[in-house]
């Protein structure tokens, strides 16, 4: 698309750029016509992120930041309390959330069988949600256990497909089509070289607030709004689930600290966080270290003041990773005919290079 962005992204400019990460994603599409709660039409799914792949489960420095709670992530308080993070991050729809965690736990134990008297593998498992209730029959409940299952089992390292995929599939943003996006930095510091990566389930905002490089796009471009059928209630604001993963090593406290950069990538998208909008970001880093016989663990971690870049990348990823949402997804029709449209490509690259923004 030629969107001029700040920094150098990862080789796949995804956050499968961290070393060890995965990602799994299923998506349910099926029917269309009026909304038969617990038949269809059918516009959901599930992504799976598992900071460590499958292979090991050893707890990751972590730390979970709200800008706006008017959402749910399940296993928040221990991350935030312990610092640390015990299993995988799920993100579906917000009346999935419970079978999600649920199958999370039976997937854990399938596949790290607990000993006699061991605690089982995923007690509290992370898993978010933001609503596609106008494109889906979200009270149907449509992902099942064995969906959760195969999100997890087919995870991957390498290229994360964006749009209307996975947890993203009926999600919308500034009034456009939204769903998942990704985007990556690498940032060179004196102990090495780091990467961090961004991961969005993005279904939130409103139109005349959306700015893409700077640009005023949602005010530049106020047609092609969402077509509801008539309701009575007025329509509230999405949500924003936002996934942060480095290789950086940091301590609890300073996870917190780079979490909380995704508020200012927001802000140069325009967004707002509107009080009914369930606005949530999760980081992980590196693994928490091995306890000494002695009962001790030796941290390594980069210092304070050394830092500044890895805000840096937090906030140009999370700015790209919400815009390749928007740019990857597609227009959808949904249940009782509900359209919400794609971000024309042609009009954002017309309204970008009237205010000089790109230059071919």
């Amino acid at each position: 698309m030629g969107v001029p962005f700040e920094g150098q992204p990862g080789p796949l400019n995804a956050i499968t750029d961290v070393p060890g990460v995965e990602v799994g994603q299923v998506t349910l599409i099926s029917g269309s016509g009026p909304l038969v709660v617990g038949k269809g039409p059918v516009r959901t799914g599930v992504t799976a992120v598992l900071p460590r792949g499958k292979t090991a489960r050893p707890r990751s420095v972590s730390a979970v930041i709200s800008l706006n709670g008017n959402g749910e992530l399940t296993g928040s308080h221990w991350v935030n309390e312990s610092g640390l993070l015990e299993s995988p991050i799920l993100i579906t729809n917000t009346d999935s959330v419970g079978v999600v965690r649920d199958a999370v736990i039976a997937w854990g134990n399938r596949r790290f069988p607990p000993s006699p008297g061991q605690e089982e593998a995923f007690a509290l498992p992370v898993v978010a949600e933001t609503s596609d209730s106008f494109l889906n029959d979200i009270a149907g409940q449509h992902v099942k256990p064995e969906h959760v299952f195969r999100a997890l089992d087919d995870a991957r390292p390498g290229p994360v497909r964006e749009g209307n995929v996975g947890g993203g599939t009926g999600m919308m943003t500034s009034e456009w089509k939204g769903g998942i996006g990704t985007s990556s930095r690498e940032v060179q510091l004196p102990s090495g070289k780091y990467v961090v990566g961004v991961l969005v389930q993005a279904n939130y905002g409103r139109r005349g607030d959306l700015r893409i490089a700077g640009v005023p796009v949602g005010q530049e471009i106020p047609d092609l709004l969402p077509v509801f059928p008539p309701v009575g209630e007025k329509r509230r604001d999405g949500s924003l689930i936002v996934v942060v993963g480095t290789n950086a090593p940091l301590l609890p406290h300073q996870m917190t600290r780079l979490v909380r950069r995704v508020s200012v990538g927001l802000g140069r998208l325009g967004a707002v966080s509107y009080n009914t909008s369930g606005d949530i970001f999760i980081g992980f880093g590196t693994p928490e270290p091995e306890v000494s016989p002695t009962g001790l663990q030796t941290w390594q971690a980069v210092a304070n003041e050394g830092i500044d870049m890895l805000f840096q990348a937090t906030v140009r990823a999370t700015e790209e990773a919400i815009v390749n949402a928007l740019v990857a997804a597609e227009t959808m029709v949904g249940a009782d005919g509900v359209t919400i449209h794609a971000l024309p490509h042609d009009r954002l690259r017309q309204v970008l290079r009237k205010f000089g923004r790109l230059t071919r």
